[in-house]
């Protein structure tokens, strides 16, 4: 049989001889904890040893383990410096961020401080549904958005993680009656009618979320329009048809306009970098370490008390077993 092993396997057992804790060692690889345990095990199994003993409160290398970490860490250790060897040359990595007022903007912003450092170019797709095919075809290399109301077909394609949860929100006319108020309550809503972004495919996640959010609130949702591209094509279309929009807090300003975020229960809108499964690049490392700095110092992914989610981000998102 061919000991051939993937330098996969011998990272995750090299991150958790150094952390001696499977949640650090996660953490610092950007992966779950189960799929790091999942690694360890098909290591172990492919060398025929024990390589690190665990309970609840410990872990601890094995002296078999002890014996072959150093070849392992060579063996990383000539890995990049070939990767290395590799990305000298390396092309841009292409980002989409939305929009210019957007978290994902946030995000590589942040990734773009260290200098000298990766080169990006931003791009600006009006939804993730639109932006996951582009990754998928290979001319996008990430994104940001809400994953759980990708096609699935799509989203096992793609990696992602959390990034921030953003409030939910309303955009409306300053005149309008409920933008005296310094929140909405969502049963207020009732009988309004919402721009939601009927009518462009490329923002269906956000449709889907607004259909889950107003469900039975008598909500009404504005006709499908085509899609609208550019900050000034969508002011201009906004205020033409006088329209209130679902959004989030972090928006653009629209001149006559009040954003007003949502209340009882306060539902949150997860905001995910998404990029295709396999992708190896400088700027992605930079931009998971943006991420790192960047919800840290905002607390984003903190969730408040009365929070609301779909179900189905949930579950995405780790937090509800599927049914059955």
């Amino acid at each position: 049989m061919s000991r051939d092993i993937d330098p996969r396997l011998l990272r995750a057992f090299a991150a958790v001889a150094d952390e001696l804790h499977f949640t650090r060692a996660a953490a610092r690889l950007f992966t779950a904890q189960q799929a790091l345990s999942r690694d360890v095990r098909r290591l172990e199994e492919r060398l025929g040893a024990v390589l690190l003993v665990r309970t609840t409160r410990h872990v601890a290398l094995t002296p078999e383990g002890e014996r072959l970490l150093p070849y392992a860490r060579r063996v990383l250790a000539a890995h990049d410096e070939l990767n290395a060897a590799a990305a000298r040359d390396e092309r841009p990595l292409i980002v989409d961020v939305s929009a210019p007022v957007a978290t994902g903007r946030l995000v590589l912003d942040e990734a773009r401080r260290p200098v000298p450092g990766p080169e990006f170019v931003a791009r600006y797709h009006s939804g993730l549904t639109g932006a996951a095919a582009e990754i998928i075809g290979g001319r996008l290399d990430v994104s940001f958005g809400r994953v759980a109301g990708l096609d699935p077909a799509v989203l096992a394609g793609l990696d992602h993680r959390l990034v921030r949860y953003e409030r939910a929100a309303v955009l409306l006319p300053a005149d309008h009656r409920l933008a005296r108020m310094p929140e909405v309550p969502l049963d207020a809503l009732a009988g309004e009618t919402l721009y939601v972004g009927a009518g462009n495919p490329e923002t269906a996640e956000w449709t889907d979320y607004a259909h889950r959010l107003l469900a039975g609130r008598g909500v009404g949702f504005a006709a499908p329009f085509p899609k609208i591209v550019g900050e000034e094509e969508f002011v201009r279309a906004v205020r033409g048809r006088g329209w209130s929009v679902l959004a989030s807090e972090v928006f653009i300003e629209v001149p006559g306009m009040a954003l007003r975020l949502l209340s009882d229960p306060v539902p949150l809108v997860p905001v995910s970098m998404v990029w295709r499964r396999g992708l190896r690049h400088p700027g992605l490392d930079a931009l998971h370490e943006a991420v790192r700095r960047a919800a840290e110092a905002g607390r984003w992914r903190e969730r408040p008390r009365g929070s609301w989610l779909p179900e189905a981000d949930e579950r995405v998102l780790g937090r509800v077993p599927p049914a059955g």
